[in-house]
């Protein structure tokens, strides 16, 4: 039996911001207007600080970058940080 191996890339997004109810549904909206839904999504609060961790599996990273450029302009939005995971699946 031979094992079928595969590549799945994932965009990364880490957004520090100040923390303000808004905040959060206009990340998310960025990825709303392109009908995507993230596979992995977390926020946390620690006094004013605001931390969300996005992960897009299979997300083009040139798209991933100018999704992170459209984030840093949001008013509240302090770091943006995008990477690329890649995961080998042995199938």
């Amino acid at each position: 039996m031979s094992a079928h191996r595969s590549e799945q890339n994932t965009a990364c997004f880490s957004v520090t911001a100040q923390a303000g109810p808004g905040v959060l549904p206009r990340v998310l909206d960025y990825f709303a207007k392109r009908g995507l839904i993230p596979d992995q999504l977390k926020a946390s609060r620690s006094g004013d600080v605001l931390t969300i961790d996005i992960h897009m599996i299979d997300m083009e990273l040139e798209l991933a970058r100018y999704i992170g450029r459209c984030l840093d302009r949001i008013f509240e939005v302090d770091r943006v940080l995008v990477s690329e995971e890649r995961f080998a699946d042995v199938a």
